[in-house]
């Protein structure tokens, strides 16, 4: 799965920071990592340079194999936050996903045993 950050202006995307979010969505979402081709992260600042409570917005658009993408955004007081809440939001919405192709299909399994 080949994860790519994106960040505004208003947003440091530094090594660091890129590095961190790749750890977060890799340990958050290991166990779809055969089934998805790509994440796509977006992080920003929704009031620019003014000062805000929950103001820092995490966007993650997930694309599953032969599928459309899914996206999910978070907004949070801070980037850690607004990160964590959209992978966990991401988590439930694949678990959703995936749960619903194995009761059409009856025979769709996910890469870990123990999904």
């Amino acid at each position: 799965m080949q994860i790519q950050v994106n960040s505004s202006n208003h947003i440091d995307g530094n090594i660091r920071l890129n590095e961190w979010v790749r750890a977060t969505l890799e340990s958050t979402l290991e166990r779809y990592d055969d089934s998805l081709t790509r994440l796509e992260v977006h992080l920003g600042d929704e009031n620019g340079a003014k000062p805000g409570p929950h103001d820092k917005r995490c966007q993650i658009e997930a694309r599953p194999k032969g599928h459309q993408p899914i996206s999910v955004t978070h907004i949070a007081g801070s980037l850690d936050q607004a990160v964590d809440g959209a992978a966990s939001k991401l988590s439930h919405a694949l678990e959703h996903f995936y749960g619903k192709l194995r009761s059409k299909r009856g025979t769709f399994e996910l890469s870990d045993p123990e999904a």
